[in-house]
């Protein structure tokens, strides 16, 4: 179990904050804080917080760690313009690994340029699993920008609008007959399949799906 601190604000929030006294940090003074993207859920990266890394990411709203290399603070992004902006804190359930979440300015997390630095995925690079959604999304627009003639996503594309927005049409359609029986597994199933369509859609017309997950952290209440 994590407990929190919602960072919005995060000058108004010192009195409510992460208490500093019961992190528990090891021999060298030093926790664990893991970075997470708040919009998919993408790790970015492990660095270490002392307490004062820790008190400057509260009172700031943005990533400050310890350099065990450099012996030193540092504030993330402070040289290359690649700040991290927190929403949130969370500490474990025995208060020795923290977990951030937060907004990557640039969307770069890793200093080989890279978004995560879990990067490496047996000699390869390829990055870390985002959402299932992301994840479709980032399968869509590679197939939008390498395409195969065996493709269904391809044939998609190349119908173009009317060809898209037909199949989002009659999907819409499936969902609404599927909620009106009251069939669980279908309902799962249609709405999969308009999420999927409705992913071609934002892919053709060049949107990111992260734009979407803004609109909704916006309207999150």
């Amino acid at each position: 179990m994590m407990s929190s601190l919602n960072l919005s604000n995060p000058l108004s929030n010192l009195a409510a904050a992460i208490p500093l006294d019961q992190i528990r940090y090891n021999e060298q003074g030093l926790v664990p804080a893991i970075a997470q993207d708040y919009l998919d859920g993408t790790v970015l990266m492990m660095a270490w917080m002392n307490r004062e890394a820790l008190q400057k990411t509260l009172e700031t709203g943005e990533g400050w760690y310890w350099s065990r290399s450099r012996q030193e603070l540092w504030h993330k992004g402070a040289t290359s313009g690649h700040l991290q902006k927190v929403k949130s804190i969370r500490y474990d359930c025995d208060s020795d690994a923290l977990l951030l979440t937060i907004e990557q300015v640039g969307d770069v997390a890793c200093h080989t340029g890279e978004r995560s630095c879990f990067h490496q995925n047996n000699g390869k690079i390829q990055p870390p699993p985002a959402d299932t959604l992301s994840q479709i999304f980032e399968v869509i627009c590679n197939r939008r920008d390498h395409p195969n003639p065996e493709s269904y996503t391809c044939k998609l594309f190349e119908g173009g609008d009317n060809k898209i927005l037909k199949k989002i049409g009659e999907e819409s359609v499936e969902v609404v007959m599927a909620c009106k029986d009251d069939e669980k597994d279908a309902i799962a199933g249609e709405v999969a399949d308009l999420l999927y369509h409705t992913l071609v859609a934002l892919a053709h017309h060049q949107v990111d799906i992260r734009d979407v997950y803004r609109k909704l952290q916006e309207r999150r209440r």
